[in-house]
């Protein structure tokens, strides 16, 4: 697998990345070994988590997605490039949640024991958090580099004026800056190519987007007239809603329903023509992408070497441009 630097560092990374927040609900441990194993042996070398996974989880099962990747990656720790992040409420503790110092001090050293490690390579904060001022943050984040434990910083979910403030602050503070964002993007929601890839591309900013199938909706396994597919992220605890407010909708099945389509005229699958769609912006470093079993790696995979003629991307760009203004019809 081709590999490409993240952002303005010199750190390489494979450019597609394995997310893991199915790891411990929707599979077992057994399961996301093999998933691991499968990763592995078609060149991914860079590894996505955070302390709240596993997706749709409750306080109990906190950690648990750290904890089978770190028992997986005993003995080859150096063979991967490790990703974490923190931000979300970790227990009943008000102060165990957000991007305070304290939160960040304690929550990186307990990432670390999850993962049998003692340094990760990026450490991302999830979300933006409101309440804390931004220099208590980076000051955090810079200690936190300083000390080893980890190697670069970078953030998810934020909006754009949120990273340009964050690398200004970092700039005036002489403190490490946010080498890369996290965004959700898709060819069903690309308002990030507004503000936030511009923003990204002049900086030098590393872009590593997740949901590039849009949960599986773009795969084609799903049914508008069936209903959310049980086991999956549409019905999984808390995470049901928010997927179902983000996807289901008749408006955009009727897009998927048009992009099957084209992909069958292209004699591509759906989800290898999503992902490749997602790698052909030149802002984007590396798609992270999930699997409940090991065998959805493979149209993934295929994306990584597929590159879309013009006329389809052109094609594919025209069809979703709504979602792009964020003005498309539900």
């Amino acid at each position: 697998m081709r590999h490409a630097r993240l952002g303005r560092t010199g750190l390489e990374v494979s450019r597609l990345c394995l997310g893991t927040m199915t790891f411990g609900l929707q599979c077992d441990e057994a399961t996301s070994s093999a998933i691991l194993d499968t990763a592995a042996e078609a060149g991914f070398t860079f590894l996505d988590t955070a302390d709240v996974y596993p997706l749709g989880g409750t306080f109990e099962t906190n950690g648990r997605t750290e904890e089978i990747l770190g028992k997986w990656l005993t003995g080859r720790r150096q063979d991967f490039v490790l990703a974490t992040k923190c931000f979300g409420r970790m227990s009943a503790r008000p102060w165990d949640h957000g991007s305070s110092r304290k939160h960040l001090l304690d929550a990186i050293d307990a990432s670390l024991r999850r993962l049998r490690t003692d340094y990760v390579d990026l450490y991302q904060l999830h979300r933006f958090d409101q309440e804390t001022p931004i220099d208590e943050t980076l000051r955090a984040l810079d200690d936190i580099v300083r000390s080893g434990r980890a190697r670069h910083v970078g953030c998810s979910n934020f909006l754009a004026y949120q990273v340009a403030r964050a690398i200004g602050r970092s700039e005036v503070l002489g403190v490490a800056r946010l080498d890369s964002v996290q965004p959700r993007y898709n060819l069903l929601f690309r308002e990030t190519e507004r503000e936030l890839f511009p923003l990204c591309r002049e900086e030098g900013i590393g872009v590593i987007p997740y949901n590039p199938i849009a949960g599986g909706l773009l795969s084609g396994r799903h049914r508008r007239e069936t209903g959310p597919t049980p086991g999956s992220r549409f019905t999984l605890g808390g995470a049901a809603k928010i997927y179902q407010d983000r996807y289901w909708n008749d408006g955009m099945f009727d897009t998927v329903e048009q992009l099957r389509e084209i992909a069958r005229e292209a004699g591509l699958d759906l989800a290898t023509m999503s992902v490749a769609w997602v790698m052909a912006n030149p802002a984007v470093t590396a798609p992270i992408v999930g699997a409940s079993r090991p065998g959805q790696l493979a149209a993934a995979v295929a994306a990584e070497s597929l590159a879309l003629p013009a006329d389809l991307k052109k094609r594919l760009d025209d069809l979703t441009a709504p979602y792009r203004r964020g003005d498309a019809a539900r």
